[in-house]
């Protein structure tokens, strides 16, 4: 796969935009010697995966440690699925200051602060001490998530405008790949360290801290189109400054001479955000309570997290699939529906069975998942230009986020007073619903600058 990645960046980094055209934000960054932007082609590529890899371990690790994170901070049923809902809350918050950030700093500068945040946020919260400092720490390690969650989008967008499914898709893959690995290996590995909770989660902190060397080499070369733009600025009489672009300066002017979009218009932008908060409280539910559900059922803790990252590792193979037929859909409806279908399978199987069907439901849940990476292939779609995605990522991430934190909350509620999975089960199911029609709304094939213009 990276091999086919490599015989492409000739290609890519020699496509060029007109300045009038839709796509003008979103010429490549690095504009020096062949040999020097096809290893900053190769950097990038690495560090989107590293990046990605370390936006879910934080919630997947917890996940299969739920119960005894639970009795070592002696957290009730309600606040456990507070702390469930943390992951939500924080995307939401943090995620829409990424767009301002990245215009201050560049977005490789904000991916990379994201990454030394994700290893600070995992190295303390088992330490620091009670429920409150397990929460600051979470809160730390999700701030660096959620900016980098936001700035994903924007970085394929700009680096790679001609490979938007295929680079979505090796993101989203590598999002899936770490995802199941926390889920997988988390339980086993917490053994071999002790079996101390502590040590299993503290030990992710490792990935993260792995993640951001390329991010540091990345801004040392100042490889941002913000900071391609700034040095361009600084040549003699305006003119451009010594290997910087002049297609890439005069599109980046007019980008910044446009107004910024009244994304709150836009009936796509609005559908996108729904359909991305309904997925996002399926996901978070599926990570945050579906191995304690099936150790519910009678299933050891072992294979409860296996059935968890069972779940999680369908995202692999069809993250990387999904982006890639969506880009050649003029409507993303179709498989919207399809992955819905799945999910209501999945919660029938997960009420009536748990235990007996165990395997096939997380197939099933997995499958559904896969939402993820078709809405963050809606936002590059949806949108023409660099800006456009920003502006979208920020608002469907932000709003969609704040619409999933009661979800999880919720099935605390519920599970706690119930005293069983069957109402949080069907609440999960009901929710498909609305998601599936949301989802059919959002994959129109129409851009949300027009809508906005309108």
């Amino acid at each position: 796969m990276m091999g086919g990645m490599a015989s492409e960046e000739t290609r890519t980094l020699k496509s060029t935009t007109n300045v009038s055209s839709s796509a003008a934000s979103d010429t490549p960054a690095p504009t020096g010697g062949g040999p020097t932007r096809a290893w900053t082609t190769r950097l990038l590529v690495v560090g989107i995966v590293l990046a990605a890899l370390n936006l879910r371990p934080a919630i997947t690790s917890l996940g299969a440690l739920l119960e005894e994170v639970r009795d070592g901070l002696g957290m009730s049923g309600s606040v456990a699925g507070l702390l469930t809902s943390v992951p939500p809350l924080c995307f939401a918050l943090f995620g829409v200051m990424a767009p301002r950030l990245a215009r201050r700093f560049g977005p490789a500068a904000v991916v990379c602060a994201g990454m030394v945040l994700i290893t600070a946020g995992l190295l303390i919260r088992p330490y620091i001490g009670g429920t409150a400092g397990f929460l600051v720490g979470s809160a730390l390690a999700l701030m660096g998530i959620a900016v980098s969650n936001v700035l994903m989008p924007v970085i394929v967008k700009r680096w790679f405008p001609d490979r938007v499914g295929s680079m979505t898709g090796l993101y989203s893959m590598a999002l899936a790949l770490g995802t199941a690995s926390a889920a997988a290996v988390t339980v086993p590995m917490t053994e071999a360290l002790g079996g101390s909770w502590r040590s299993g989660l503290a030990v992710w902190a490792a990935l993260a801290a792995a993640a951001v060397l390329p991010w540091i080499a990345l801004v040392r070369h100042r490889e941002a189109p913000s900071e391609q733009h700034s040095r361009a600025r600084e040549g003699v009489d305006g003119r451009s400054a010594p290997g910087t672009s002049t297609v890439a300066t005069r599109a980046r002017e007019a980008e910044h001479a446009q107004p910024r979009l009244r994304i709150t218009r836009s009936r796509t932008a609005w559908a996108l955000a729904v359909f991305f908060g309904l997925q996002a409280t399926a996901a978070y539910i599926t990570m945050g309570w579906m191995a304690q559900i099936f150790r519910d059922a009678g299933v050891s803790a072992g294979t409860a997290g296996l059935l968890l990252a069972v779940t999680m590792v369908m995202g692999v193979p069809l993250a990387f699939v999904i982006p890639r037929v969506a880009t050649r859909l003029p409507r993303q409806g179709p498989i919207v529906i399809a992955l819905g279908v799945c999910g209501l399978a999945g919660y029938a199987g997960l009420y009536l069975a748990p235990a007996g069907g165990a395997w096939a439901w997380a197939v099933l849940l997995g499958v559904s998942n896969c939402a993820f990476p078709l809405a963050l292939t809606m936002v590059g779609m949806r949108a023409r230009t660099g800006a456009g995605v920003a502006q979208l990522s920020a608002f469907a991430q932000s709003t969609g986020y704040l619409i999933s934190i009661p979800g999880p909350l919720l099935v605390g509620v519920l599970y706690q007073h119930s005293g069983g999975w069957g109402l949080p089960i069907a609440l999960m199911a009901g929710l498909m619903i609305p998601q599936m029609a949301v989802g059919v709304l959002a994959g129109r094939n129409r851009t949300v600058e027009d809508e906005a213009a309108r």
